[in-house]
């Protein structure tokens, strides 16, 4: 029963941790300005004609922390507050969409292989649980088997999206230091941006492995008593 207790409290907490450190980082370097006072918009319209992608529009989206690439319509879309913001925080977030930009020109395989993924991912989070609870009840250990299998599919796609969002991160960085967007002591400061922002999607791999491995081991226990 301890050990159960300590497995929820570490899949509640850890994510709600995550959430803590980047909407902190956030919420702190959103009040610093950068020194080039370039608002969100431009630094993601600077970065994306340095690198010859004059196709890829920056739009403002609704929403609070809602940024991201649309590689549909080959769009960047900034929230109000980084749209329109000068600070380092809008800076760091505007720079790192455009980093999922330049890896969809670039055809950088893991994301091709995560949006390869999407619609098996989405079909496993919404179908898993179903087929395992299914399973549960009606002591099928095959109707749970399928839905482990569903479910390992949505966490492929979890653990697909760290090497995503760290390259993302990592181009943003170069971006905007030999762009000169940011200077000095900004370096640190937006590292600390995008590091709180990757810690999100850490966090959430992190317990999706956990509840595979824990579904997994019930799995086996189930097999084993038939």
């Amino acid at each position: 029963m301890g050990g159960y207790l300590i497995y929820f409290a570490i899949i509640i907490i850890v994510p709600l941790w995550a959430q803590m450190k980047v909407k902190g980082a956030y919420r702190k370097y959103s009040k610093v300005p950068s020194s080039t006072q370039l608002r969100g918009a431009e630094v993601a319209r600077k970065i994306l004609d340095e690198n010859g992608l004059f196709q890829v529009g920056v739009e403002e989206t609704r929403g609070h922390l809602t940024d991201h690439y649309d590689p549909r319509s080959k769009t960047v879309r900034l929230s109000a507050t980084n749209y329109h913001g000068h600070s380092v925080a809008a800076a760091a977030i505007a720079a790192h969409e455009v980093g999922h930009a330049i890896q969809d020109h670039q055809d950088y395989a893991f994301l091709r292989f995560r949006h390869a993924l999407v619609p098996v991912a989405n079909l496993g989070s919404n179908f898993s649980w179903i087929l395992i609870m299914i399973g549960f009840f009606a002591g099928m250990s095959g109707m749970v088997l399928l839905g482990i299998i569903f479910m390992a599919a949505a966490v492929v796609f979890q653990v697909i999206t760290l090497p995503v969002e760290f390259n993302a991160s990592n181009r943003a960085m170069d971006q905007v230091v030999s762009l000169g967007i940011i200077r000095n002591d900004e370096e640190r400061e937006t590292k600390k941006v995008l590091n709180a922002a990757a810690l999100t999607y850490v966090a959430a791999a992190a317990v999706a492995v956990l509840e595979l491995l824990r579904l997994i081991f019930i799995y086996t226990g189930m097999t084993r008593s038939e």
